[in-house]
């Protein structure tokens, strides 16, 4: 029955002039095509459209049986008999249909699919639409370009297999997709370079702009997301394929170079509305970041790079992208970030990177971001990867640089333990300048002066809280104790001497005060803990704990002796240090005397 109504309507069409067909026809040629595809006569509707004389309805109608022909594909998809004839019809429309009208037919299927189903059309209609662009002969690189935004588009919201498990299964077939977008690409690519070589025309540009397009959207997602190391037990990583092939299509387009040395904040913006623009210029930065990634860490592309720019420019090149990657909290982005910092730092010898490069305004950003990733990343091996990354960003700067950056990490890291860290390093300078027989200006004398201002003080006097700035006082007192060990008032390299009087006044006796209140504070809570705790037995009571607005598990009165004792332990410890270093200051003072 449908196949004799669509002979029917071939029949009164084959009669008609190409002028002559009517909306009507069009609809009745697709709802009996359709029906021949729904009812299992795939077959029959394959003859009717290699018929030679059916060739002209084929060319105007055959686009609309597009979408009927895609969900009998995916619902025959056990049947091989009926699935093949499908094939082939497709087969036959991408050769025989109008382009234009095919085309939008093809790009309208890709859009409207959603879910699992999304990579399943486009690695069906890729191929029939790339034979069909590559027949277009008006606007062809604004085509390409909207296919492979659409196609983009499609697959962004899809998830990045990011575990070994997940790429082994392409559960959503994302991996399958990537692959089959680079083919789909290549034709295209091979017509911009066939076209390098003579004087390019203004379609041939607009080609390799939409090309290039295609790349950056490819870095983004799902490039930047995904997990590039190389894994064993898989032989061809999918993602590092792709990441090679959108490589090989920049470099191809003469594109690669240009891209790794532009600084993302100099490009322009096309978009009158600032809210677009700062959109794209965010997705721009992040593709760069990506890119830089790929070429320096996983070293793709990197035969091609010419071995001419110091380690120094290369840092600084990448400095820009590096803060991009560490403000973004997923893991994936994040070790990005930490692995391009590093590969960069490791190039370079220690103490070569000179003071002038903190005059940049990213080489002061990045180090305040790592150490937000320290102090703020829930994940530890993130972590303590960005404390080994700051040390070695330290080690590379020349002892003016090294003073500079102290003083800019004590000032705006807004963390005890970090400030800790930064007095210990100040501390292994000073004694790299006391030993070594070069004399070091920046680490003696009334430049460390400058430093020790900021260390040997209490950040709010007695009033501090000692328990939370407990690492950068305990930091600071081993410090004083190191300088009046090592340095003789008759010398007096670093000028901690004549500083002492300042240091008693704002560091010693404030820490003396807040001591005696904090121990006291603890003692009474302690005591009052204690006097409680049979009642608090009695009826259970426990103790709740809410941190940045988030309630914390419930602590019983045991654990919070527990708390308060550790607390008291920490005080004493600093007690004692600073008992310490008061007897070395007056041992120090009146052997002085004693020589005069």
């Amino acid at each position: 029955m449908a196949v004799d109504e669509l002979q029917a309507i071939i029949q009164r069409c084959q009669i008609l002039e190409e002028a002559d067909f009517k909306g009507e026809d069009f609809n009745l040629f697709l709802v009996a095509g359709q029906k021949c595809l729904e009812d299992g006569y795939a077959a029959q509707l394959l003859e009717v459209i290699q018929n030679e004389k059916n060739k002209v309805i084929i060319k105007n109608m055959g686009w609309n049986l597009i979408s009927p022909l895609v969900r009998c594909i995916f619902l025959y998809e056990q049947e091989d008999d009926k699935k093949e004839h499908c094939l082939k019809i497709l087969d036959q429309l991408a050769q025989l249909c109008n382009p234009k009208e095919l085309f939008l037919g093809l790009l309208e299927q890709i859009e409207q699919t959603s879910g699992e189903q999304v990579c399943q059309t486009v690695l069906l209609l890729l191929q029939p639409l790339q034979t069909v662009l590559l027949k277009l002969q008006n606007k062809k690189a604004y085509s390409v370009g909207l296919s492979l935004a659409v196609i983009m588009n499609q697959l962004t919201p899809l998830p990045v297999p990011y575990t070994k498990q997940q790429i082994q299964e392409d559960k959503f077939g994302l991996c399958r997709c990537c692959s089959a977008v680079v083919d789909f690409a290549k034709p295209f690519v091979n017509e911009v370079v066939k076209n390098t070589e003579k004087l390019p025309e203004y379609n041939d540009m607009e080609l390799k702009g939409e090309l290039m397009k295609f790349c950056m959207k490819s870095l983004k997602y799902p490039l930047l997301t995904a997990q590039l190391e190389q894994l064993e037990g898989i032989e061809e990583h999918p993602f590092r394929h792709f990441a090679a092939e959108i490589i090989d299509i920049l470099w191809n387009i003469r594109e690669l170079m240009p891209l790794v040395f532009l600084h993302h904040k100099g490009k322009s913006s096309h978009w009158e509305n600032q809210e677009f623009a700062d959109i794209e210029q965010k997705n721009f930065a992040d593709s760069l970041a990506c890119l830089s990634y790929l070429m320096f860490v996983q070293h793709f592309g990197i035969d091609r790079f010419p071995m001419v720019f110091s380690p120094s420019y290369l840092l600084q090149c990448n400095m820009t992208h590096i803060e991009v990657l560490l403000k973004r909290t997923e893991e994936s982005m994040l070790s990005k970030g930490l692995d391009l910092f590093e590969s960069c730092l490791l190039r370079m010898e220690d103490s070569s990177l000179l003071h002038q490069y903190l005059e940049l305004r990213d080489f002061i950003n990045v180090p305040q971001d790592l150490v937000k990733v320290m102090t703020l990343c829930p994940m530890e091996h993130m972590r303590k990867k960005s404390l080994n990354i700051l040390q070695l960003f330290i080690d590379k700067f020349d002892a003016k640089g090294k003073h500079t950056l102290f003083r800019c990490l004590l000032k705006t890291s807004n963390h005890a333990g970090v400030e800790g860290y930064i007095i210990k390093n100040i501390k292994d300078q000073i004694h790299l300048s006391l030993t070594k027989e070069c004399d070091n200006i920046w680490f003696t004398g009334h430049h460390l002066i400058s430093l020790l201002d900021l260390v040997l003080s209490l950040p709010e006097g007695a009033e501090t809280d000692l328990l939370q700035n407990s690492d950068r006082i305990m930091a600071s007192l081993n410090l004083l104790r190191y300088l009046v060990i090592k340095d003789c008032e008759s010398d007096n390299q670093t000028g901690v001497w004549t500083i002492l009087a300042k240091v008693e006044e704002n560091f010693l006796k404030p820490l003396h005060v807040g001591l005696n209140m904090s121990k006291a504070h603890y003692e009474a809570e302690i005591k009052n803990k204690k006097e409680n705790r049979r009642e608090a037995q009695s009826s259970n009571t426990i103790c709740s704990l809410t941190v940045s607005g988030e309630k914390m598990p419930a602590m019983t009165t045991e654990m919070q002796l527990q708390v308060l004792g550790s607390a008291l332990f920490t005080f004493d410890l600093i007690e004692s240090v600073l008992a310490r270093v008061e007897e070395l200051i007056e041992v120090k003072i009146k052997a002085a005397v004693d020589e005069n």
